[in-house]
């Protein structure tokens, strides 16, 4: 058995003793590595406080054969030093650990053609199961946008927002991974089945938990780990204070990545986590696709001007024509001299400056003197 066919059957086995993020399990991993500690539990049973029964559920356990069973399903287990291993992910490593979990994943199950080492400009896009029309529009336009741009959008397949970002990167045929929070031979929602299956045949499914593991609310909290990892930032779509989604708002922050977030309604309990998060300076305001460009991108790529109300006729006039014409009335015919005393010039200039405006149409003369078009009161 080679070095590192003994590493991932190692991790493989290790996954299944321990929960996704164990600090005790990391520790251990981070210092003596899988394999020697995987060693050290066969030969002692306990390690600094671990259960006692860990001997004998590792010896009762096959990894080799999970591997075999996961691989004629069409699934891989990749762990680091692979080529397909997404390096960045290991700087999930050097971060405080959160209350939930800590360090990178022991490796990951994909399923579907994407690989993992071609992510590098891939964007989180989560935020509320319990989302508006307004929320799912919005991710749904965004992860469009980044999409066809050439960026994989990471979400976690769930109902509201989740879904949305999916949606809208399959939408316009870009690349998407959903990061669940169970095997990859579990479907959850079951109502997304064809969703995550089609992600899987041309995108990618991913995981760090085992064939059978069944979805539990720590494991939700430490697959966002996974997700802020996994991605080069992360757009917070419509989150309550206590919403899940703050959680991989909350690695992203750890991990020195952008943090975005989208405004919604000032009333909108379902947008309060979002509008903390701007408020306090954690996310930056974004509003669409380009906006995200914008801030992940290499600098200036996408930059954008501001946007503007569109061009009205008076606005090419100059400084001294719009000064005149706003002395010429609307209702009423006047003389150059009354136009040059409300104008505040002399009545030669003024009456140059009318000539100009009656050539470009602003002004009409008559009888009486000058008065203002319709084009000038547009």
């Amino acid at each position: 058995m080679s070095g590192r066919d003994d590493e991932r059957i190692a991790r493989v086995a290790l996954g299944r003793l321990f929960e996704p993020g164990d600090r005790k399990m990391f520790d251990f991993v981070k210092t003596m590595g899988a394999v020697r500690f995987r060693d050290a539990l066969l030969g002692q049973g306990q390690l600094d406080g671990l259960k006692d029964n860990i001997a004998e559920r590792l010896n009762g356990l096959d990894a080799e054969a999970e591997l075999d069973r996961s691989e004629r399903r069409g699934i891989r287990f990749v762990i680091p030093g692979d080529d397909e291993w997404p390096v960045w992910l290991d700087q999930l490593d050097e971060c405080e650990p959160g209350m939930e979990s800590s360090g990178a994943p022991l490796g990951l199950w994909v399923k579907g053609p994407l690989r993992l080492n071609e992510l590098r400009r891939s964007v989180a896009v989560v935020g509320s199961r319990s989302s508006t029309l307004y929320g799912v529009d919005v991710a749904g336009e965004i992860s469009a946008t980044l999409a066809s741009n050439g960026n994989c959008v990471v979400s976690g397949a769930a109902y509201g927002i989740d879904q949305g970002a999916h949606r809208g990167a399959l939408a316009v045929e870009g690349q998407t991974v959903a990061v669940l929070a169970c095997g990859l031979d579990r479907v959850y929602p079951a109502a997304h089945q064809n969703m995550i299956r089609w992600i899987g045949e041309h995108g990618a499914v991913v995981s760090e938990l085992a064939l059978g593991c069944s979805p539990m609310r720590h494991r939700f909290l430490s697959r966002n780990r996974i997700i802020a990892g996994l991605s080069m930032g992360t757009v917070v779509v419509e989150a309550a204070i206590r919403s899940g989604a703050l959680s991989t708002a909350n690695w992203t922050t750890r991990l020195s990545r952008p943090l975005m977030g989208v405004p919604g309604p000032v009333t909108s309990e379902t947008s309060a986590g979002v509008h903390q998060l701007i408020r306090t300076g954690a996310a930056t305001l974004v509003t669409r696709g380009e906006d995200v460009l914008e801030l992940i991108g290499i600098s200036g790529d996408h930059l954008l001007l501001e946007p503007r109300a569109p061009e009205q006729p008076r606005d090419r006039l100059s400084q001294r024509e719009a000064q005149v014409l706003d002395a010429v009335p609307a209702a009423q015919e006047v003389g150059p001299e009354s136009i040059a005393r409300v104008a505040g010039l002399s009545v030669k200039t003024v009456e140059e400056t009318l000539r100009i405006l009656l050539d470009l149409g602003f002004v009409s003369t008559g009888r009486d003197g000058w008065r203002l078009t319709e084009l000038a009161r547009c």
